[in-house]
């Protein structure tokens, strides 16, 4: 029904900066809301940041001031600029998008399949 593609990602220094993109493709109405989610080894999935359709955003506490999410409603695109990248920043980021298909008007609420960032020096 829906498929979420995400690009960027790799290997950063400390201090650095990285750029995640998704795009959603498929049988797609409307985008409600997108974010990504990140999940370090041995830790729980958590939030990184949402943005609704409406452009309003959220961030966790410990990315607030060091990276921005936005989105591109035309491309169906979410981005995530990561700046002065830590080394706890290091996990797989995924995208996240609750979409209303096409047709049947029903909601789809799933995952990309990961990107991995590494920041170290």
């Amino acid at each position: 029904q829906v498929q979420l593609v995400e690009s960027g990602g790799g290997l950063v220094q400390p201090g650095g900066s990285l750029r995640l993109s998704c795009t959603a493709s498929g049988s797609i109405f409307s985008i409600n809301d997108m974010g990504w989610y990140r999940q370090a080894p041995g830790k729980e999935r958590e939030l990184v940041a949402t943005i609704i359709n409406g452009g309003s955003t959220n961030y966790a506490d410990s990315v607030k001031g060091r990276f921005t999410i936005s989105r591109d409603n035309a491309e169906n695109t979410v981005s995530l600029q990561m700046d002065s990248l830590k080394p706890e920043d290091t996990a797989v980021y995924y995208c996240n998008a609750l979409v209303t298909l096409g047709g049947d008007g029903s909601t789809w609420h799933g995952w990309g399949q990961g990107a991995q960032v590494t920041v170290s020096s």
